[in-house]
């Protein structure tokens, strides 16, 4: 599936338009981390783009979300790397990550809701008024951004990451789109 075919999808299965931004945002740090680790950017950038494609279906059903998305990305005939990755990012399920690419994808999750929620508290309320530290410092305010889960975003280290070095690439690649992101 190309990115133009992914993207038609996601507007037929997700309706909320903030919850398309985060995937839009996903997918971006997803592609700049493929960069980071000379993978496949497309494939990774597809994981990102469609982890969420069930969630407005089952947002009520945590237990569903992502065993219906992998169905629907089955159905769809990706790749079977790409269905698990998105499977295996509900921590709920307990399902082991197995690639680099299913570990990226569940630390990757998160950062973006904790970057955008850190972009919107800055005067201009843009990502471009942000920078690393600025977010390094909101994450760790237990009370900020409580959804952005912390100890999943701290998995990171999964994929050879500290911290810091994660949220630079995953601020760097949200900057690149935030006209999309309206930030």
């Amino acid at each position: 599936m190309d990115r133009d075919a992914a993207w038609k999808l996601v507007r037929q299965h997700v309706k909320n338009k903030n919850l398309r931004k985060h995937m839009l945002a996903t997918e971006a740090v997803m592609r700049r981390l493929a960069r980071h680790f000379n993978a496949d950017e497309e494939q990774w950038g597809l994981v990102g783009l469609l982890h969420d494609i069930d969630y407005d279906q089952t947002a009520n059903d945590p237990d569903q979300h992502s065993i219906l998305a992998a169905e629907i990305l089955a159905a769809e005939g990706l790749e079977p790397e790409v269905v698990y990755a998105v499977k295996v990012h509900n921590h709920q399920h307990g399902l082991p990550r197995l690639s680099l690419l299913d570990k990226a994808l569940y630390c990757t999750d998160p950062i973006t809701g904790l970057i955008v929620a850190a972009a919107l508290i800055s005067k201009e309320k843009r990502l471009s008024a942000i920078d690393s530290q600025f977010v390094l410092n909101r994450f760790g305010e237990k009370s900020f951004a409580r959804g952005a889960n912390r100890e999943t975003i701290l998995a990171c280290c999964e994929i050879g990451l500290e911290l810091e070095q994660f949220v630079d690439l995953a601020l760097e690649a949200m900057q690149g789109i935030a006209e999309d992101l309206g930030l």
